[in-house]
């Protein structure tokens, strides 16, 4: 559908230039977007390659296996229906550990697997389970601490002080994650009843 979508749009656009007598404005982007997309990919590609390193390493080294046991008590709450030590809670953690750090990137292989973990606790094959809704609200607020990408585009652009938007992620991210959390709550007891 998505590719329906941007295909859409990518005709209407060269359609639009092309009837307007603007052609050249259309070579021109098609020839510099190569060009700027290259450069945005190498300059998030080190910080990107930095972090998803370092999560590799605390991977490796069991660190994330600690901290999802901190943060177990806080996961048995959110999703009370998953069996204590079950794998699903690792992949869990290692994907919100991940968002926290803005390495959405590295939070996608942790968040499939931690889907198909709780496919297989599903009963109903056909309709999500109440985990699998709550840890895709979890995962789409994306609680944020170091939004590494953000910072590296700023830095990309110029910014006089590229981690200023540390702050305000965080607290919108978190204020989102609780929100979602709530309407969570309130559907899923509604569905229930």
């Amino acid at each position: 559908m998505i590719n329906k979508l941007w295909i859409g749009l990518i005709v209407l656009g060269s359609s639009c230039l092309l009837l307007t007598g603007k052609s050249d404005v259309l070579n021109t982007q098609i020839l510099s977007s190569g060009k700027a997309t290259l450069e945005l990919v190498m300059q998030i590609f080190p910080l990107m390659s930095l972090w998803l390193g370092i999560m590799n390493i605390a991977k490796e080294s069991g660190l994330l296996l600690k901290l999802s046991k901190f943060i177990y008590p806080l996961l048995h709450r959110i999703f009370p229906e998953i069996p204590r030590d079950h794998e699903a809670f690792g992949f869990i953690s290692s994907n919100i550990l991940s968002n926290m750090f803005g390495l959405g990137n590295a939070a996608t292989p942790f968040g499939l697997k931690a889907m198909e973990s709780l496919q297989k606790l599903n009963k109903n094959k056909e309709v999500a389970s109440r985990s699998m809704i709550t840890f895709l609200v979890i995962n789409t607020c994306g609680l944020c601490i170091i939004p590494t990408t953000i910072i590296s585009l700023r830095i990309l652009y110029g910014s006089d002080d590229p981690s200023f938007i540390a702050v305000p992620c965080l607290i919108i991210s978190f204020l989102s994650l609780l929100f979602g959390l709530f309407i969570d709550r309130i559907l899923s007891r509604r569905n229930h009843k």
